[in-house]
């Protein structure tokens, strides 16, 4: 169906908005320009020809200035001097004072001396003859013979016009040549300087004065001759026709050249009486002038409709996001629309809020699952700094403290498995957003796979008044007296070790765990701490206990890292130079003997595969490959078996919810209580293992069978709706209609095929 945009206020609200935008400042600035352009645009025009004229003037003339002071410099520089020019071990020095010389002025392409009467002339490039001079510099209508004689000749400094310099065959570049008598105002020159000026470096300042108007710009010298010209124009300007202009003051001036009127801008040197002339068809103004006119008639008879067509334009560009944004909202939103009904005009942004905070909810209540699965990944294997700080920020998890441990919490032993569920979940709820301000312990709460289990992960911050040991302490008391005063529990704690790197939370885990299976009073408010496990065994010089569970319990998790980490621990212990080689061979055995117990106890297969041929190692080196070597194998088994049991159980849980989901009792709740697994645990794992949450999943199963009922059954839709387990009739026939865009009558009548319906 095509949408109507002109249905929707809020369509409307922005064509007009973006109508009123594009119009008024559009016809404001067109009025503005129209009152201007006639009566501004000529002055200004010529106006600004005369200001670039005038910057042309005082750079041409700042450059000129600057070849005369190289001129008297360079006529008492002792370097130059013809006694020392004509010296072979001097001329050298006299080629380098012509190359700075030349350098301090960007407009000499070449700079030559030459004394009168001399058979050489001297350049940048060094000492040529003239004849040679004449061979290679030749000028189209400069001779060679009046070049000499201008060299000897000259009297005062003079400009030459423009002409074709041929230096290498083929290759011709229009020069300036510029001659200065040395020395300057002197009667009797001795000497003449000449320097050669590409014509573009003066065609260069005046190129950009017309822009894109026909016309012609000119530097002329005192004579009348044209130094330089930019010429845009399609006729050539008669000679007679520029000494006209030339004769005329400086300043804006109107007059007929061939008939045709002209605006004529000229500037005058008082430094060399050059004149700079700008000159230009005045039809150019007027016709310009009648554009903006025609511009402007034309502006106001079509401003309404042009302004009209970008507001709905832009009306439509902007509001065609909204729109999707309505259709999803629409389409996802929960309430039942009227049979054939549209939406209604002007909610669309009211509908995409409802929408936004539907999905937010949903966010809301994943939030705590997503989290979970975060912090029992920080437990398994650590690495908290390498997580994205989004990611912890977005799920409001922070270990900014220095200080971090975990804790292993678990319901009383011989407990009835029915009893104190909901206050075992309610703790789990208290602990996830407790804090302990006077210890600065922030505290988060991990569900783990077994039910009867719960993590927590404290982090808090070292202070000044209280002892580390002591604020430990405390925060473990705390939280214990926190569920027997709330919830009158009294669970065994384990408790690992501290540390300043929150990377070893896995670590500390792990130790949680051994103390908690290693309590000496199981049960009964119980609190272990691993620290406080027996460090050595009864012989003083055998391997601590504390090392050997570690490794257990490390094994048993599957972590690799923290028991390779154990190991390296063990054989670090077993260098001391205090024990006996045969303490050290028995002690070896028993740390062997203990990862095989480990693997057989958690199941794991070919065991004996891994074990060396015979248990007497020949150095710690070798034991502690060996070790590596069988801690590879059960971590990995471990970690297989428990996938494979994930898996399995998974497949369980889905034949029975297939076998049970018409029963209205199915929930998480009872599903977690009959196989022994946390709700979060399962709920993050059975959507992993069908793509579809639990909810959904039960959902499409009770649709499908309703769906089969009403297609070939007459049974009553009451009947079949509670027959599947869903007791609201009338929310299920909403669902139902929202799902399929059809009552489950209209369904029937329409997908029955005959066989039923009523």
């Amino acid at each position: 169906m095509k949408l109507n945009y002109f249905k929707s206020r809020l369509f409307l609200r922005y064509m007009s908005s973006y109508l009123l935008i594009l119009l008024v400042p559009l016809i404001c600035l067109t009025l503005l320009i129209y009152n201007n352009a006639a009566s501004n645009l000529r002055a200004e025009i010529e106006q600004s020809h005369l200001n670039q004229l005038l910057q042309t003037e005082t750079i041409v003339n700042s450059h000129m200035k600057q070849l005369n002071d190289i001129s008297s410099h360079a006529a008492y520089d002792e370097r130059l001097a013809r006694y020392r020019v004509h010296d072979p071990y001097y001329v050298l020095e006299a080629t380098d004072a012509l190359k700075l010389y030349k350098a301090t002025s960007p407009i000499i392409g070449e700079m030559f001396l030459y004394y009168h009467g001399d058979s050489n002339i001297y350049s940048t490039d060094g000492m040529n003859s003239l004849e040679v001079f004449s061979g290679t510099f030749n000028f189209r209508n400069w001779s060679t013979d009046s070049i000499v004689e201008d060299l000897n000749g000259l009297r005062y400094a003079t400009m030459r016009p423009a002409d074709l310099f041929n230096r290498k065959p083929g290759f011709n570049q229009s020069m300036l040549a510029y001659l200065v008598p040395i020395t300057p105002n002197s009667p009797t020159p001795h000497g003449t300087l000449m320097y050669l000026i590409k014509e573009s470096e003066l065609t260069g300042l005046i190129d950009s004065i017309l822009g894109n108007y026909q016309g012609s710009s000119y530097i002329v010298d005192s004579g009348g001759r044209i130094l330089a010209a930019n010429n845009n124009r399609e006729d050539e300007l008669p000679g007679g026709e520029l000494q006209r202009l030339v004769s005329l003051e400086p300043g804006i001036h109107s007059v007929q050249l061939n008939g045709v009127a002209h605006s004529v801008v000229s500037v005058k040197s008082d430094q060399n009486g050059w004149q700079y002339v700008t000159l230009m068809p005045s039809s150019q103004f007027f016709s310009n002038v009648l554009h903006i006119r025609s511009f402007i008639i034309l502006l106001f008879s079509a401003v309404v409709l042009l302004g009209a067509l970008f507001a709905l334009l832009l009306a439509r560009r902007q509001y065609h996001p909204i729109f999707s944004l309505f259709e999803f909202a629409n389409s996802k939103y929960r309430e039942e629309q009227p049979a054939g009904g549209a939406p209604s005009p002007g909610n669309e942004l009211e509908r995409i809020r409802s929408a936004l905070q539907e999905y937010s909810d949903r966010a809301d209540l994943q939030e705590p699952y997503a989290r979970n699965h975060l912090l029992l990944m920080l437990l398994r294997h650590g690495n908290v700094s390498s997580l994205p700080p989004y990611l912890l920020q977005t799920l409001d998890v922070s270990f900014n403290r220095n200080r971090h441990f975990a804790m292993l919490i678990g319901r009383q032993d011989g407990a009835e498995e029915h009893e104190n569920v909901q206050e075992w979940q309610a703790m789990q709820q208290l602990l996830s957003e407790v804090e302990f301000p006077e210890y600065d312990a922030r505290v988060y709460c991990v569900e783990l796979p077994k039910p009867d289990q719960i993590a927590l992960i404290v982090s808090f911050g070292t202070l000044e008044c209280m002892e580390e040991q002591r604020q430990f302490r405390g925060i473990v008391q705390a939280a214990h007296d926190l569920l027997h005063a709330d919830y009158q529990l009294h669970p065994a704690v384990g408790v690992g070790t501290c540390y300043d790197n929150p990377d070893r939370l896995n670590q500390s885990f792990i130790e949680a765990c051994s103390a908690y299976e290693s309590r000496l009073s199981p049960g009964n408010g119980s609190i272990t701490y691993f620290s406080k496990l027996p460090a050595v065994s009864d012989e003083a010089c055998w391997m601590p206990k504390n090392v050997l569970l570690m490794l257990a319990q490390s094994l048993k998790q599957g972590n690799r890292e923290v028991a390779e980490q154990t190991v390296q621990e063990a054989v670090d212990y077993l260098r001391t130079p205090e024990l006996s080689v045969k303490f050290v061979r028995y002690i070896s055995v028993d740390m062997v003997n203990t990862i095989v117990k480990t693997a057989i106890e958690a199941g794991v297969e070919h065991v004996s595969a891994k074990l060396p041929v015979q248990l007497v190692f020949t150095s710690l080196d070798e034991l502690y490959r060996h070790c590596l070597n069988l801690i590879a194998h059960v971590c990995e088994q471990v970690e297989w078996k428990e996938e494979k049991e994930a898996r399995s159980l998974m497949d369980q849980i889905i034949q029975y919810i297939d076998a049970h989901y018409m029963d209205h009792s199915l929930s998480l709740e009872e599903i977690s209580y009959n196989y022994s697994i946390s709700m979060s645990y399962f709920s993050r794992s059975f959507k992993e293992k069908v793509g579809i949450n639990f909810v959904q999943y039960v959902w499409q199963k009770r649709m499908a069978a309703v769906i089969t009922d009403l297609t070939t059954t007459n049974d009553p839709l009451k009947d079949i709706i509670q027959r599947v387990g869903y007791l609201d009739t009338p929310n299920f026939i909403r669902r139902f209609k929202k799902e399929t865009g059809h009552t489950p009558g209209q369904y029937r009548k329409l997908f029955s095929g005959g066989n039923g319906g009523r």
